[in-house]
């Protein structure tokens, strides 16, 4: 029993020594971020908590927008809601003058990914929606930071603007493209984003470029078995369409993607269908590689409505650029990844981390929060989308990824949804908070960093104009009934 008690001891000695020096690293402004991040943890736990309760989808994140917007205006932020069309976006602003430096804040939860805060797939309510992309810790991580900023402007140790905005609908109709395309980058010299993650790394890889539309047939009904010449099914011409998607497979490039979501495909089986409705997403690792795709697709709808002789309509829904990288911004984030050293975790959490991945059917490896050295940018790094790429084509962008569920968990999952409702969500969340706040301080206290940042944002970006690709009009907020 005492040699037990002397190695907790000796333990605990251990562990107060390396967060001594580790402290001792950091400047004085840094470490004041790093107390004003630990003195505001459990609000901004509690507010990554209600936004995960309240689990709200594409612009409908009421209650989430709210949440964020005032507890900036407590703490003191300026703000401007319902920007850019969409009511539940929102800037924080504070300070005045150069540099103005801004960090992203997203909210809204993925339908039917309901799960409670526990290993095993475990739905609160059957069917409703859960942050399984983990962007109540988003918000609330990005608020921490913007909030830390602004005492130091405060209090005078640094001078400029910090803006944190508010992004509604990342999941769906991109709402940040509506945000950028009003301008509201316009004054920004450099942004941070982050996004939860299975690893933490300062990330300088793009992302896919990305439209949505929807595709409509229209046709005549008749009964399916005593007059079935008499009606020309909008069905035959959704089947023949989407055929024609799986055969051109095979003839894109390996970085193409292409999904389809069959939303009505006829109600009953007795009538044959006078209607039928289908979104296609096409992907690619550039823009300029996804907009062939993305015309022959629309195309191919035309041939099937032709076969099947119905009408057809071909709807824009949004589309979204690449992430434009910029690994100026992310060197200076990496060096403070590299100060703050990796998030511990308890004997508990990994144990939550491996039960995760035996049920998922994963290796169990516990938890990844290594600092790894910044990795090379890859030419076609695959993975998701992000409107975040549109705001990236606009101003000089830095992105980082943060451990905030166990290694190999699927994402847009459950699993990610059980994670961001308990401490090893928070402990990446606070986390995220002090390597962004950290890197901002770098760009306040350093013009020459902005400038180098911006050189390499001007020099990628090269003669690229932008031009959002949206429909006429204001954003597709949904109506109340």
């Amino acid at each position: 029993m005492k040699n037990f008690t002397l190695k907790k001891v000796v333990l605990f000695v251990l562990l107060f020594t390396i967060c001594t020096l580790q402290s001792q690293k950091l400047s004085k402004n840094k470490q004041a971020l790093v107390q004003s991040i630990e003195k505001h943890q459990n609000a901004l736990i509690e507010i990554s908590d209600k936004i995960w309760q309240a689990a709200e989808t594409a612009f409908e994140e009421t209650e989430s927008s709210k949440i964020l917007s005032d507890y900036a205006e407590k703490q003191g932020f300026t703000i401007e809601r319902g920007v850019a069309e969409m009511p539940t976006a929102f800037v924080a602003t504070y300070g005045s003058g150069k540099p103005v430096i801004s960090v992203l804040g997203e909210f809204d939860a993925l339908p039917g990914l309901s799960q409670n805060p526990v290993p095993t797939k475990s739905p609160i309510t059957e069917g409703n929606p859960g942050h399984g992309c983990g962007h109540n810790l988003f918000g609330a991580g990005s608020l921490g930071a913007a909030v830390a900023i602004k005492e130091l402007i405060e209090q005078g140790k640094i001078k400029g603007t910090v803006k944190f905005f508010g992004t509604p609908s990342e999941e769906k109709f991109f709402g940040k493209i509506w945000m950028v395309n009003a301008g509201l980058w316009d004054d920004v010299d450099v942004n941070i984003s982050w996004h939860p993650a299975p690893v933490t790394e300062a990330d300088v890889q793009s992302s896919l470029a990305l439209v949505d539309f929807k595709v409509e047939f229209f046709g005549q009904a008749a009964h399916a078995a005593a007059d079935p010449w008499n009606g020309r099914s909008a069905s035959d011409a959704l089947e023949l369409y989407t055929a024609g998607i799986n055969y051109y497979r095979e003839h894109v490039k390996p970085t193409v993607r292409m999904h389809y979501h069959i939303q009505d495909g006829g109600q009953v089986v007795n009538v044959v269908p006078d209607y039928s409705r289908l979104w296609v997403r096409v992907r690619d690792s550039k823009r300029s590689g996804m907009l062939p795709v993305y015309e022959q697709v629309k195309k191919m709808a035309e041939g099937a409505a032709i076969l099947a002789n119905v009408e057809y309509k071909v709807s824009l829904i949004s589309g979204i650029y690449e992430v434009l990288v910029n690994r100026t911004g992310g060197a200076i984030m990496q060096k403070n990844l590299e100060l703050l050293g990796p998030i511990k975790y308890t004997d508990d959490e990994i144990t939550f981390g491996k039960k995760i991945q035996e049920v998922t059917g994963k290796k169990q490896l516990g938890m990844d929060s290594n600092i790894n050295p910044l990795r090379t940018t890859l030419k076609n790094s695959g993975g998701g989308s992000t409107d975040v790429g549109d705001v990236s084509w606009n101003v000089a962008n830095i992105n980082l990824r943060v451990t905030t569920a166990p290694i190999d968990t699927p994402w847009h999952s459950w699993a990610v949804v059980a994670c961001g409702g308990m401490s090893i969500g928070h402990k990446g969340m606070l986390y995220s908070s002090k390597a962004m706040s950290m890197t901002m301080l770098d760009l306040f206290e350093n013009p020459e960093l902005v400038a180098k940042v911006k050189a390499e944002y001007k020099e990628r970006k090269g003669d690229e104009v932008y031009k959002a690709i949206i429909p006429e009009g204001p954003p597709p907020i949904p109506t109340k009934e």
